[in-house]
This record gives C-alpha cells, sequence and structure tokens, in this order.
C-alpha cells in the first residue's frame, strides 16, 4: 500500500474514532466548576441550563463550587484537571480574560491551559446604592462621592471582576475615590449593600434587583451600552453623563486543555440548543440573562477580542488587583 493510501486510511480511521467517541461520550456524570459561591451569577447560571443540558447529554451534570481569589482558584483547578471530558469550567470574565492583564503571576493561562466550548450568556450589572445614601440617581449618586472623598466603601465579586473594573474606571472619570471591598459573590455584595457595610455597588441584576424590588437599596443605572430589554426602567450610565463606561458580565464554558476535540464541539453544540430552548430561555430572562450559545471558534475570537478592548483601558486607568 501506498504512503498516499496509507495516510488516507489512517485518517479514515481516526475520523470514525472520534465520531464514536463523540456518541460514547458521556458515560457518567460530568462536573461542571464554577469558581465562585453558591448563590453567585455563573452558579445561578449553571443550575438552570443544567438541567435541560443533562437531559440532551444523557447523564447527570454536578455542580461544584470552588470560591476564592476572585475565580482564579477554581479556574486554576480546571486549567490542571485530567482533560477527559468529564470536567468542564463556567466562568467569568475576569478569571477567563482580565486577571492575565492585572496579575502578574497568575498560576493558569486561559488562552493555553484551557479551550473554549461555549459563550452562555451575558448580563448588564446594576449599579446600586445603599439607602443610607439617600441619593435617587446617578447625578445625585456622583456628586455625593465627589463631595465626601473615602467616605464610602464600595462593593465586588473580587478583585479584578467585571464589577470591580467598572467601578475603578466610573472612579477615574469622576476623579472620586471609595474604599474597594471584594466579596466572594455578587449575593454577599448585595448583602453588604443592604446592611451598610458598603455604599454601593455595580452588580448582576439576578442579585440586585430583588433587593431594589423590596425597598432595601436603590437600583440607579445598567452598566450596558444601551438599556436592557430585561430592565427597560434604568437608563445606562451613558445617558446619566458617563458616555465612556460599558462593562458587561459575560459567562462562558471551557474545558481543560486536551479535552477531545469531539466532546468539545458536541458538548458546545448541547449547551447553544439548550440556549435556545423555550423554557431555558424564559428562566434565564427571569433571572436577567440574555443567552447567546457560540461555537468554540465563536467564543476564542470574543475572548481576544475582550483581551485587545480591555487591556488598554485598564493600561491606562492603572487598575491594580488590591
Amino acid at each position: 500500500m501506498t504512503r498516499a493510501r496509507l495516510f488516507v486510511a489512517f485518517t479514515a480511521v481516526a475520523m470514525a474514532a472520534a465520531a464514536a467517541h463523540a456518541q460514547d461520550w458521556p458515560q457518567r456524570p460530568v462536573r461542571i466548576v464554577v469558581p465562585f459561591a453558591a448563590g453567585s451569577s455563573p452558579d445561578i447560571l449553571a443550575r438552570i441550563v443544567n438541567d435541560k443540558l443533562a437531559a440532551r447529554i444523557g447523564q447527570p451534570l454536578i455542580v461544584e463550587n470552588k470560591p476564592g481569589a476572585g475565580g482564579n482558584s477554581g479556574t486554576d483547578s480546571v486549567s490542571k484537571a485530567q482533560p477527559d471530558g468529564y470536567t468542564f469550567l463556567l466562568s467569568v470574565n475576569a478569571p477567563l480574560v482580565y486577571n492575565t492583564i492585572l496579575y502578574k503571576n497568575l498560576p493558569y493561562d486561559p488562552f493555553k491551559d484551557l479551550v473554549p466550548v461555549s459563550l452562555a450568556a451575558t448580563t448588564p450589572n446594576v449599579c446600586a446604592v445603599s439607602n443610607s445614601m439617600g441619593v435617587d440617581s446617578v447625578k445625585g449618586w456622583l456628586a455625593a462621592m465627589k463631595k465626601n472623598p473615602g467616605k464610602f466603601n464600595f462593593a465586588s465579586t473580587g478583585n479584578g471582576s467585571i464589577s470591580h473594573l467598572g467601578v475603578e474606571l466610573i472612579k477615574a472619570k469622576t476623579q472620586s475615590f471609595a474604599v474597594h471591598i471584594p466579596y466572594a459573590s455578587s449575593g454577599q455584595a448585595v448583602t453588604a449593600i443592604v446592611q451598610g457595610d458598603v455604599q454601593y455597588a455595580c452588580l448582576p441584576p439576578v442579585t440586585v434587583m430583588p433587593q431594589a424590588k423590596a425597598g432595601r437599596l436603590k437600583a440607579l443605572a445598567v452598566t450596558s451600552a444601551e438599556r436592557s430589554a430585561l430592565l427597560p426602567e434604568l437608563p445606562t450610565l451613558r445617558e446619566s453623563g458617563l458616555p465612556d463606561i460599558q462593562a458587561v458580565p459575560w459567562f462562558a464554558y471551557m474545558a481543560p486543555k486536551g479535552t477531545p476535540n469531539d466532546v468539545v464541539q458536541r458538548m458546545s453544540r448541547e449547551i447553544a440548543a439548550t440556549l435556545k430552548d423555550p423554557d431555558t430561555v424564559k428562566r434565564l430572562q427571569t433571572a436577567y440573562f440574555d443567552p447567546v450559545g457560540s461555537t468554540p471558534e465563536g467564543l476564542s475570537k470574543f475572548m481576544d477580542e475582550e483581551l485587545r478592548r480591555w487591556k488598554p483601558v485598564i493600561d491606562r486607568a492603572g487598575l491594580k488587583p488590591d
């Protein structure tokens, strides 16, 4: 047999083996690591998606919360996990992109040690203030911050998170100052506002809006470029006099480098299909998530674009993890 025929035969066998592997996977429950605490936005997203996604792949999906270091700890654990198709990650902006700029000694490289699976969803952050501030507009909030430098604290979901960077940009644009207090989850951060431990934050609406509707804090604006169809009553920061602020959380599935490509591709297709399921869409939108669903290649391109967009912003503002 000639070399050309041998190559064709080998390629055919390899393709058949890959197809068989995709059909055989999974044979046992699949682990979804969320690098934040229970009740955080990615945790809520994972649990909404899991039922329908598990039905599609034919095995249970087990959410494993691994909070710590602003999402770095859990993300790092997945980067070092066995790439056998039974461990995936559902993480967010900072551990997947921004922390490569902010941290000099990040224990993993998301662009080298992880492989993209699917961009799952986005959601606009909501800037909210404690009732104790006595303000009901972005204008009043900014005026109070400028009048009282150093008097206020603000919460985030961790160093380098979009809830941290967004407020740092606001501070830089308005030449105001407040002390950053990071928390392990958006739920804890919102509780801190309600209790008066901090005075404001820009956090996911799934945790902010129930407290705002109950009158325990005041929601002022969204951080997206345009008004959110899920929160039409809230103006954007741009409408409120801050045109250069756009800081939107996004959520993505990743896998350890070396995970079989056929498994990655199938998981990506099943996630995308689940995110189009009418019942899942309804549940996600009730929690203020905009479902996306993408190919691995689409997520890879998106992450590259996010790195290019935020690196000059972070460098110019001199933002550093506390």
